[in-house]
């Protein structure tokens, strides 16, 4: 099995999971966000296949949802930073000039910055104050923190595509459309973006790792999802004074995260490593 293979196999097995997530619910006969206090740190059992957290809640259960906010969070904040940092990176090499220089000043930075004491400081400020959904809403913590990752998350993608976009505008094909008087629009659709396709795939695979690890590490310090909606972070930090008491409760969270994490890696190294990719 390829490289590319084996990480879409876990990548899809993880999704599919998620999506069972419901079906599994009503198989065991449990509810993953309601406590059940004569239920709690009960070990692996038939009924209980993960075991049980500090509250009776079902680990399976809320490790199965909590692969459902994680990655969301990683695949939506991947993509909203490779649409911007494509649409930057091929703005600033098409342009150059002025427009290059500043965009990537702008790149310059942002990478200069501090980036998680700039993450933990926006995850923390009150979003209900610029007419955003407050903190402790399940589908206004997922935009919060989609948005944050994604302003941290186009620059390498943008340099990325930069380079690749320079690279193929001085290419003789390319030279040629314009000699014969193609459209910027028609040699951007048709020549340029297509050869930013395998750069730009490798680098959305990664992002979506690093976003969930960001997500884990935001959700653990208390400043990502809230609870009770579970999320792979805050399962970790629900667990972190249980590691000696009750260690699958930390265990099988931190292996769902890397798993995803190889899984997104193993995907982009696949695609790297494809005849005709650079």
């Amino acid at each position: 099995m390829t490289r590319l293979a084996a990480g879409l196999a876990i990548l899809g097995a993880l999704a599919l999971a998620a999506a069972a997530a419901p079906l599994v619910a009503a198989m065991l006969g449990h509810d993953p966000f309601a406590p059940d206090l004569l239920a709690r740190f009960e070990p692996p059992s038939a009924t209980h296949p993960l075991g049980t957290d500090d509250l009776g809640r079902d680990i399976l259960l809320r490790l199965l949802h909590g692969a459902r906010v994680s990655l969301a969070v990683g695949l939506a904040a991947a993509l909203a930073a490779t649409v911007i940092g494509t649409a930057a990176g091929l703005f600033a090499a098409w342009r150059g000039g002025v427009a290059d220089a500043l965009v990537m000043r702008i790149a310059d930075f942002m990478l200069a910055l501090p980036a998680l004491p700039l993450l933990v400081l926006l995850a923390a400020a009150d979003p209900s104050r610029i007419g955003l959904p407050a903190r402790g809403e399940a589908a206004g913590d997922v935009l919060r923190i989609v948005v944050i990752l994604a302003l941290f998350g186009w620059i390498g993608v943008a340099r990325l595509a930069r380079a690749a976009a320079l690279s193929t505008f001085a290419r003789d094909h390319v030279r040629a459309a314009r000699a014969l008087g193609a459209s910027e629009a028609r040699i951007l659709l048709r020549h340029v973006l297509p050869a930013l396709a395998a750069p730009v795939a490798v680098a959305t695979a990664l992002a979506v790792a690093g976003a969930i690890l960001a997500e884990s590490t935001l959700s653990f310090l208390g400043l990502g999802i809230s609870p009770p909606a579970p999320s792979w972070g805050n399962m970790l930090a629900n667990a972190q004074e249980l590691v000696f008491s009750a260690p699958w409760a930390a265990v099988w969270p931190g292996l769902a995260i890397m798993l995803t994490v190889a899984g997104c890696t193993l995907v982009a190294d696949g695609v790297r490593r494809r005849p005709g990719t650079r």
